[in-house]
Protein backbone atom coordinates (compact mmCIF):
# COMPACT_ATOMS: atom_id res chain seq x y z
CA UNK A 1 0.00 0.00 0.00
CA UNK A 2 2.30 2.86 0.73
CA UNK A 3 4.41 1.45 -2.14
CA UNK A 4 1.12 2.05 -4.42
CA UNK A 5 0.76 5.94 -2.30
CA UNK A 6 3.99 6.51 -3.36
CA UNK A 7 3.74 5.84 -7.06
CA UNK A 8 0.50 8.09 -6.83
CA UNK A 9 2.36 10.75 -5.35
CA UNK A 10 5.56 10.47 -8.17
CA UNK A 11 3.03 10.79 -11.33
CA UNK A 12 0.79 13.60 -9.57
CA UNK A 13 4.23 15.76 -9.46
CA UNK A 14 5.02 14.59 -13.04
CA UNK A 15 1.49 16.04 -14.43
CA UNK A 16 1.66 18.80 -12.59
CA UNK A 17 5.50 19.48 -13.42
CA UNK A 18 4.48 19.02 -17.23
CA UNK A 19 1.71 21.79 -16.92
CA UNK A 20 4.28 23.94 -15.33
CA UNK A 21 6.51 23.61 -18.17
CA UNK A 22 3.88 24.17 -21.01
CA UNK A 23 2.92 27.24 -19.14
CA UNK A 24 6.14 28.17 -19.18
CA UNK A 25 7.14 27.87 -22.80
CA UNK A 26 3.98 29.41 -23.56
CA UNK A 27 5.03 32.48 -21.81
CA UNK A 28 8.26 32.40 -23.20
CA UNK A 29 8.55 30.72 -26.51
CA UNK A 30 12.54 31.20 -26.79
CA UNK A 31 12.36 29.33 -23.24
CA UNK A 32 14.72 28.91 -21.31
CA UNK A 33 16.13 32.13 -22.14
CA UNK A 34 14.56 35.32 -19.64
CA UNK A 35 10.67 35.97 -20.10
CA UNK A 36 9.97 39.51 -21.42
CA UNK A 37 8.64 41.35 -18.24
CA UNK A 38 5.36 41.98 -20.60
CA UNK A 39 5.49 39.52 -23.33
CA UNK A 40 5.82 40.96 -26.91
CA UNK A 41 5.97 38.20 -28.89
CA UNK A 42 2.75 39.21 -30.48
CA UNK A 43 -0.83 40.29 -30.39
CA UNK A 44 -3.29 38.19 -28.92
CA UNK A 45 -5.07 36.41 -32.00
CA UNK A 46 -8.41 37.15 -32.46
CA UNK A 47 -10.72 34.53 -32.55
CA UNK A 48 -10.86 32.11 -35.28
CA UNK A 49 -13.67 31.58 -36.87
CA UNK A 50 -14.72 28.70 -39.73
CA UNK A 51 -16.98 30.36 -42.44
CA UNK A 52 -19.03 28.93 -46.04
CA UNK A 53 -18.10 30.73 -48.70
CA UNK A 54 -21.98 31.30 -49.69
CA UNK A 55 -21.52 33.22 -52.92
CA UNK A 56 -18.92 34.09 -55.04
CA UNK A 57 -19.18 36.77 -57.78
CA UNK A 58 -17.40 39.09 -60.05
CA UNK A 59 -18.26 43.18 -59.55
CA UNK A 60 -15.85 44.85 -61.52
CA UNK A 61 -12.97 43.66 -64.63
CA UNK A 62 -10.46 41.94 -62.08
CA UNK A 63 -12.68 41.94 -58.62
CA UNK A 64 -14.62 39.14 -56.78
CA UNK A 65 -16.68 39.45 -53.95
CA UNK A 66 -17.07 37.30 -51.56
CA UNK A 67 -20.09 36.74 -48.86
CA UNK A 68 -18.87 34.53 -46.14
CA UNK A 69 -21.60 33.02 -43.96
CA UNK A 70 -21.54 32.51 -40.00
CA UNK A 71 -24.02 32.67 -36.63
CA UNK A 72 -23.65 35.06 -34.54
CA UNK A 73 -20.26 36.78 -36.10
CA UNK A 74 -18.83 39.58 -34.18
CA UNK A 75 -19.99 42.82 -34.89
CA UNK A 76 -17.90 45.52 -36.30
CA UNK A 77 -17.88 49.47 -37.58
CA UNK A 78 -17.02 51.18 -40.59
CA UNK A 79 -13.69 50.85 -41.72
CA UNK A 80 -13.44 47.10 -40.15
CA UNK A 81 -11.13 44.57 -41.69
CA UNK A 82 -10.99 40.69 -41.50
CA UNK A 83 -7.69 38.19 -41.81
CA UNK A 84 -8.54 35.73 -44.33
CA UNK A 85 -6.61 32.62 -43.80
CA UNK A 86 -6.44 30.99 -47.62
CA UNK A 87 -6.27 27.82 -49.03
CA UNK A 88 -2.23 27.70 -48.82
CA UNK A 89 -2.04 28.97 -45.04
CA UNK A 90 -1.31 32.50 -46.24
CA UNK A 91 -3.01 35.30 -44.53
CA UNK A 92 -4.48 38.11 -45.91
CA UNK A 93 -6.57 41.11 -44.60
CA UNK A 94 -9.62 42.36 -46.57
CA UNK A 95 -11.83 45.23 -46.06
CA UNK A 96 -15.24 44.62 -45.08
CA UNK A 97 -17.87 46.21 -47.47
CA UNK A 98 -21.26 44.92 -46.90
CA UNK A 99 -23.79 46.03 -43.83
CA UNK A 100 -22.13 46.12 -40.10
CA UNK A 101 -25.45 45.15 -38.36
CA UNK A 102 -25.48 41.91 -40.11
CA UNK A 103 -24.34 39.07 -37.89
CA UNK A 104 -24.84 36.15 -39.91
CA UNK A 105 -22.84 36.97 -43.08
CA UNK A 106 -19.01 39.09 -43.63
CA UNK A 107 -18.50 41.30 -47.41
CA UNK A 108 -15.52 41.16 -48.68
CA UNK A 109 -14.03 42.05 -52.00
CA UNK A 110 -10.36 41.82 -53.84
CA UNK A 111 -8.63 43.00 -57.31
CA UNK A 112 -6.35 40.68 -58.50
CA UNK A 113 -2.87 41.82 -58.79
CA UNK A 114 -0.66 39.47 -61.28
CA UNK A 115 3.19 40.88 -59.38
CA UNK A 116 1.66 40.70 -56.36
CA UNK A 117 2.65 37.94 -53.33
CA UNK A 118 -0.07 35.94 -54.66
CA UNK A 119 -2.73 36.16 -51.99
CA UNK A 120 -5.12 37.68 -54.34
CA UNK A 121 -4.67 35.13 -57.12
CA UNK A 122 -5.17 32.42 -54.97
CA UNK A 123 -8.80 33.87 -54.17
CA UNK A 124 -9.55 34.28 -57.69
CA UNK A 125 -8.67 30.98 -58.73
CA UNK A 126 -8.84 28.60 -55.76
CA UNK A 127 -11.39 30.11 -53.79
CA UNK A 128 -14.98 28.63 -54.55
CA UNK A 129 -18.30 28.92 -53.53
CA UNK A 130 -19.15 25.98 -50.43
CA UNK A 131 -15.64 25.76 -49.56
CA UNK A 132 -14.93 27.02 -46.19
CA UNK A 133 -12.38 29.82 -44.79
CA UNK A 134 -10.68 30.77 -41.53
CA UNK A 135 -11.07 34.52 -40.53
CA UNK A 136 -9.68 36.30 -37.76
CA UNK A 137 -11.32 39.76 -36.32
CA UNK A 138 -12.99 42.00 -37.34
CA UNK A 139 -10.12 44.84 -36.42
CA UNK A 140 -10.64 48.56 -37.36
CA UNK A 141 -7.43 50.66 -37.55
CA UNK A 142 -9.40 52.81 -39.95
CA UNK A 143 -12.39 53.97 -37.88
CA UNK A 144 -15.28 56.62 -38.60
CA UNK A 145 -14.66 59.94 -36.64
CA UNK A 146 -17.63 62.60 -35.73
CA UNK A 147 -16.71 65.91 -38.24
CA UNK A 148 -18.91 68.60 -39.08
CA UNK A 149 -18.12 66.87 -42.75
CA UNK A 150 -16.12 64.56 -45.30
CA UNK A 151 -13.84 64.07 -47.81
CA UNK A 152 -13.37 60.58 -48.81
CA UNK A 153 -10.92 59.63 -51.71
CA UNK A 154 -10.93 56.24 -52.88
CA UNK A 155 -8.91 54.29 -55.83
CA UNK A 156 -10.35 51.12 -57.67
CA UNK A 157 -10.84 48.68 -54.66
CA UNK A 158 -9.76 51.35 -52.34
CA UNK A 159 -13.91 52.59 -52.11
CA UNK A 160 -14.52 48.67 -50.22
CA UNK A 161 -13.37 50.77 -46.65
CA UNK A 162 -15.02 53.30 -47.60
CA UNK A 163 -18.45 52.20 -49.03
CA UNK A 164 -19.82 51.36 -45.44
CA UNK A 165 -19.10 54.88 -43.76
CA UNK A 166 -20.71 56.63 -46.85
CA UNK A 167 -23.90 54.37 -45.83
CA UNK A 168 -23.35 55.43 -42.28
CA UNK A 169 -22.97 58.81 -42.37
CA UNK A 170 -26.36 60.51 -41.08
CA UNK A 171 -28.95 62.12 -43.00
CA UNK A 172 -27.74 65.68 -44.15
CA UNK A 173 -24.00 65.14 -43.42
CA UNK A 174 -21.94 67.62 -45.62
CA UNK A 175 -19.34 65.16 -47.63
CA UNK A 176 -18.11 64.33 -50.98
CA UNK A 177 -16.38 61.59 -52.75
CA UNK A 178 -13.53 61.01 -55.30
CA UNK A 179 -13.63 57.94 -57.08
CA UNK A 180 -11.29 56.89 -59.36
CA UNK A 181 -9.88 54.12 -61.76
CA UNK A 182 -8.72 53.26 -64.76
CA UNK A 183 -12.08 52.70 -66.10
CA UNK A 184 -15.39 52.82 -64.98
CA UNK A 185 -15.26 48.70 -66.31
CA UNK A 186 -12.54 48.17 -63.21
CA UNK A 187 -14.39 50.27 -60.73
CA UNK A 188 -16.18 48.14 -58.22
CA UNK A 189 -19.61 49.20 -56.76
CA UNK A 190 -19.69 52.20 -59.07
CA UNK A 191 -23.53 51.89 -59.27
CA UNK A 192 -24.50 51.87 -55.83
CA UNK A 193 -21.75 54.91 -55.46
CA UNK A 194 -23.52 56.97 -57.95
CA UNK A 195 -26.94 56.34 -56.71
CA UNK A 196 -25.95 56.61 -53.07
CA UNK A 197 -24.36 59.81 -53.06
CA UNK A 198 -25.35 61.55 -56.59
CA UNK A 199 -24.12 64.95 -56.40
CA UNK A 200 -21.82 64.65 -53.63
CA UNK A 201 -19.71 61.69 -55.89
CA UNK A 202 -16.95 62.91 -58.32
CA UNK A 203 -15.86 59.86 -60.65
CA UNK A 204 -12.73 60.04 -62.28
CA UNK A 205 -11.12 57.72 -64.89
CA UNK A 206 -7.41 57.81 -64.78
CA UNK A 207 -4.92 60.23 -62.29
CA UNK A 208 -7.75 62.50 -60.67
CA UNK A 209 -6.87 66.34 -59.73
CA UNK A 210 -6.48 66.77 -56.35
CA UNK A 211 -5.90 70.10 -56.12
CA UNK A 212 -9.67 70.88 -57.53
CA UNK A 213 -11.09 68.46 -54.51
CA UNK A 214 -12.14 71.53 -51.66
CA UNK A 215 -11.87 70.93 -48.03
CA UNK A 216 -13.45 72.86 -45.50
CA UNK A 217 -12.33 73.90 -42.10
CA UNK A 218 -12.66 71.15 -39.30
CA UNK A 219 -12.94 68.35 -42.72
CA UNK A 220 -12.32 64.86 -41.98
CA UNK A 221 -10.27 63.49 -44.99
CA UNK A 222 -10.43 60.06 -45.76
CA UNK A 223 -8.69 57.70 -48.41
CA UNK A 224 -7.56 54.36 -49.36
CA UNK A 225 -6.55 53.12 -53.11
CA UNK A 226 -2.91 52.41 -54.94
CA UNK A 227 0.38 53.60 -53.13
CA UNK A 228 1.09 56.71 -56.09
CA UNK A 229 -2.91 57.82 -54.99
CA UNK A 230 -1.80 57.74 -51.29
CA UNK A 231 1.05 59.41 -51.19
CA UNK A 232 -0.34 62.32 -53.59
CA UNK A 233 -3.35 62.60 -50.91
CA UNK A 234 -0.71 62.82 -47.82
CA UNK A 235 0.86 65.55 -49.63
CA UNK A 236 -1.85 67.56 -50.33
CA UNK A 237 -3.60 66.48 -47.03
CA UNK A 238 -1.27 66.18 -44.40
CA UNK A 239 -3.84 65.24 -41.78
CA UNK A 240 -5.38 62.54 -43.92
CA UNK A 241 -6.41 58.90 -42.41
CA UNK A 242 -5.13 56.41 -44.90
CA UNK A 243 -5.93 52.59 -44.99
CA UNK A 244 -2.94 50.90 -47.15
CA UNK A 245 -2.80 47.67 -48.99
CA UNK A 246 0.38 47.63 -48.35
CA UNK A 247 3.48 48.37 -45.87
CA UNK A 248 4.47 51.73 -46.61
CA UNK A 249 7.86 52.28 -48.27
CA UNK A 250 11.05 54.76 -47.97
CA UNK A 251 11.69 57.35 -50.56
CA UNK A 252 15.33 56.88 -49.27
CA UNK A 253 15.40 53.15 -50.30
CA UNK A 254 16.91 50.45 -47.89
CA UNK A 255 20.08 49.57 -46.54
CA UNK A 256 21.55 46.89 -45.18
CA UNK A 257 22.01 46.69 -41.42
CA UNK A 258 22.31 44.66 -38.12
CA UNK A 259 20.66 43.39 -35.68
CA UNK A 260 21.64 41.70 -32.69
CA UNK A 261 19.48 38.94 -30.48
CA UNK A 262 20.35 40.33 -27.14
CA UNK A 263 18.86 37.21 -25.30
CA UNK A 264 19.97 34.67 -27.24
CA UNK A 265 23.52 36.51 -28.06
CA UNK A 266 23.23 36.47 -32.05
CA UNK A 267 23.92 39.35 -34.24
CA UNK A 268 22.17 38.96 -37.85
CA UNK A 269 22.78 41.34 -40.99
CA UNK A 270 19.51 42.15 -42.53
CA UNK A 271 20.33 42.75 -46.21
CA UNK A 272 18.41 45.95 -48.01
CA UNK A 273 16.36 43.61 -49.95
CA UNK A 274 14.73 41.35 -47.06
CA UNK A 275 13.19 41.95 -43.51
CA UNK A 276 14.18 41.52 -40.01
CA UNK A 277 11.61 38.83 -39.71
CA UNK A 278 13.19 36.32 -42.65
CA UNK A 279 16.89 37.35 -40.56
CA UNK A 280 15.63 36.23 -37.63
CA UNK A 281 13.43 32.93 -38.32
CA UNK A 282 16.90 31.42 -40.08
CA UNK A 283 17.69 31.44 -36.44
CA UNK A 284 14.79 31.31 -34.65
CA UNK A 285 12.46 29.24 -37.03
CA UNK A 286 9.64 29.12 -34.26
CA UNK A 287 9.29 33.02 -34.27
CA UNK A 288 5.39 33.72 -34.58
CA UNK A 289 4.42 35.94 -37.49
CA UNK A 290 1.69 35.96 -39.66
CA UNK A 291 0.17 38.84 -42.16
CA UNK A 292 4.06 39.94 -43.31
CA UNK A 293 2.35 43.24 -44.07
CA UNK A 294 2.75 45.19 -40.62
CA UNK A 295 -1.37 45.10 -40.15
CA UNK A 296 -1.70 42.04 -37.58
CA UNK A 297 0.84 43.06 -35.00
CA UNK A 298 1.65 39.12 -34.50
CA UNK A 299 5.28 39.50 -34.60
CA UNK A 300 5.95 42.24 -32.45
CA UNK A 301 9.39 42.62 -30.96
CA UNK A 302 10.63 44.90 -28.28
CA UNK A 303 13.67 47.50 -29.12
CA UNK A 304 16.45 48.02 -26.68
CA UNK A 305 18.66 50.20 -28.74
CA UNK A 306 18.93 51.87 -31.89
CA UNK A 307 16.10 54.16 -33.78
CA UNK A 308 13.38 52.10 -36.15
CA UNK A 309 12.31 53.37 -39.19
CA UNK A 310 8.52 52.22 -38.19
CA UNK A 311 6.66 51.02 -41.54
CA UNK A 312 3.52 49.39 -39.79
CA UNK A 313 -0.40 50.47 -40.07
CA UNK A 314 -1.07 49.36 -36.64
CA UNK A 315 1.20 50.19 -33.44
CA UNK A 316 0.37 53.37 -31.40
CA UNK A 317 3.20 55.98 -30.75
CA UNK A 318 3.27 55.09 -27.07
CA UNK A 319 4.27 51.29 -28.25
CA UNK A 320 6.70 53.27 -31.10
CA UNK A 321 8.95 54.25 -28.53
CA UNK A 322 10.38 50.72 -27.60
CA UNK A 323 9.03 48.07 -30.06
CA UNK A 324 8.35 47.29 -33.77
CA UNK A 325 6.94 44.90 -35.98
CA UNK A 326 9.59 42.97 -37.60
CA UNK A 327 8.14 42.01 -40.22
CA UNK A 328 8.03 45.36 -42.17
CA UNK A 329 9.75 47.75 -40.17
CA UNK A 330 13.63 48.48 -40.18
CA UNK A 331 16.62 50.67 -38.41
CA UNK A 332 17.61 53.94 -39.89
CA UNK A 333 20.78 53.55 -38.81
CA UNK A 334 22.93 50.40 -39.13
CA UNK A 335 22.07 48.31 -35.91
CA UNK A 336 19.71 47.52 -33.60
CA UNK A 337 19.05 45.54 -30.50
CA UNK A 338 16.04 43.28 -30.03
CA UNK A 339 14.93 41.44 -27.00
CA UNK A 340 14.89 37.95 -28.32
Amino acid sequence: MPKLRTVALVAGAVVLARGALRRRIQVSPLWPLPALEEPTSGRPRSRALRLLVASRETVADGVVRLRLEGRDLPRWEPGAHLDLVLPSGLVRQYSLCGDPEDTSSYTVATRLVADGRGGSREVHEQVTEGMELEVRGPRNRFPLIEAPSYVFVAGGIGITPLLPMLRALPEHTEWRLLYAGRDRASMPFLEEVEKLGGDHVTVVEGRPDLDALEVGAGAAVYACGPEGLMAAVAERFPEVRLERFAPRTSSDGNIEFEVELRRSGRTLTVPADSTVLAAVRRELPDTAYSCEQGFCGTCQQRVLEGEIDHRDELLTDTERADSMLICVSRARGDRLVIDM
